[in-house]
């Protein structure tokens, strides 16, 4: 659902009831009125109206602050994040029905000179007024959420929350053994190629049983070229299927691949990890110059590092009921997560004491939990790199020294255990 109905379901809900609901009443239930003077309804119903319109414009206000508050502060990339948010949308909308219905209501107090108050519209225009007043409420919350701690915490969540969807599912399925990597088509004998053709998209979902299904009913199978979160330009490859006759229909595969203006959490455990580098980058650069943030973005990050350290991550292939591979999608492996999450802050990052201690306890930490020894060697070498930056920093002996300890807290707690280049 588009957001902007949501306002516009409020609004035509609003309308629909109060063309409706004070005429039953006046027919139905003219008997029950509310005990208060016609003057004073009239006056009070006026006053939820004007006063609905004056907080429907602080809302707007309050909407562009947060968008340019966390293009500022944190990554232009979480903007649409927050701008996205349904309660702001569902906000307008309850003050725009309450406005309306009490326009209505206020055309039935005295109507035809009868001296009273309807009693259920006018209750109802009392709820919507608390009802606002809740959700304007929420509003105000969510300012106080935008602290840089509560940012993170919440993309840190989504980051947990997308990998553990994702590969509690495709965990479930068989892992890709060596010899069924091998005997992957090559992109070379594909007998059909898929080409993006209009604006650049990218990639936001991939429909994986609806990909099976067509392949499995053509006897093929579907080598992905882009992954989800790729971005297609003009003639880009998106999947080559091989051994289909006849070919598949490109517009079938085509709405099996979900494409969006930019990247999504959906399907997509890079996503958060990037948003959170380009915070910790943004914190420091010299404008900014913030290491603390950065190093409680590498608090998140770690977290979501070790989750993925312990997963099985060749979970590209997909078969269908039968145990044939149907799909191959291109994953991420275990050193494009480690470059993801380190090589910018490494390199932006290099002259802060601060940021290399916490990187170096992160390393550390990671090289400990992860119970793959390839995977622990592969954060091994990152750790050897951490000390080549180090030692060729701009820094002098004895700021080093303090950056090759670990430290959890950047500075405040060193480790016991120290590493030397």
């Amino acid at each position: 659902m588009q957001l902007w109905l949501i306002p516009m379901v409020y609004v035509g809900a609003s309308v629909a009831c109060g063309l409706v609901l004070p005429r039953l009443e006046q027919t139905h239930l003219s008997t029950y009125t509310f005990d208060l003077s016609v003057t004073s309804a009239q006056a009070c119903l006026s006053a939820v109206a004007s006063g609905m319109m004056a907080l429907t414009g602080i809302v707007f206000a309050m909407a562009f602050v947060m968008v340019q508050f966390n293009a500022i502060a944190y990554s232009p990339r979480l903007v649409l994040w927050f701008a996205r948010d349904r309660a702001l949308f569902h906000s307008l909308g309850a003050f725009s029905a309450t406005f309306i219905y009490s326009l209505f209501t206020l055309a039935w107090v005295d109507r035809g000179g009868s001296g009273k108050v309807p009693l259920f519209s006018t209750a109802i225009v009392a709820i919507l007024l608390i009802i606002s007043m809740l959700l304007f409420a929420r509003l105000v919350q969510r300012l106080i959420d935008l602290q840089v701690t509560s940012v993170l915490q919440s993309i840190g969540d989504k980051g947990r929350e997308v990998i553990r969807e994702i590969f509690d599912e495709l965990e479930r399925r068989p892992a890709m053994h060596q010899a069924e990597a091998a005997s992957i088509p090559s992109s070379d004998l594909a007998s059909q190629t898929l080409v993006h053709s209009g604006r650049p998209r990218t990639i936001a979902r991939l429909d994986i049983g609806a990909l099976v299904q067509q392949a499995k009913q053509h006897d093929a199978v579907i080598v992905m070229d882009s992954s989800v979160g790729d971005t297609l330009v003009e003639g880009s490859v998106v999947l080559r299927v091989h051994g289909a006759t006849p070919t598949l229909a490109s517009k079938d595969l085509m709405r099996a691949i979900h494409l969006g203006a930019e990247r999504t959490f959906e399907q997509d455990p890079k996503y958060p990890i990037r948003l959170l580098v380009d915070i910790a980058i943004k914190a420091l650069s010299p404008a900014i110059n913030d290491p603390t943030t950065a190093v409680q973005a590498i608090d998140q990050i770690e977290d979501l590092l070790r989750r993925l350290g312990r997963r099985n991550l060749d979970i590209g292939l997909s078969r269908d009921a039968g145990g044939a591979v149907r799909l191959v999608v291109p994953m991420p492996t275990w050193e494009d997560y480690l470059a993801l999450a380190f090589d910018e802050i490494r390199q932006f990052g290099a002259s802060s004491i601060q940021v290399m201690r916490r990187l170096r306890a992160a390393l550390t930490g990671l090289m400990d939990s992860t119970p793959i020894p390839e995977r622990a060697q592969a954060v091994r070498h990152y750790l050897e790199h951490l000390n080549l930056v180090v030692e060729h920093s701009e820094l002098d002996a004895a700021d080093k020294a303090a950056a090759l300890q670990e430290d959890r807290q950047g500075l405040g707690l060193t480790a016991r255990r120290t590493e030397t280049s």
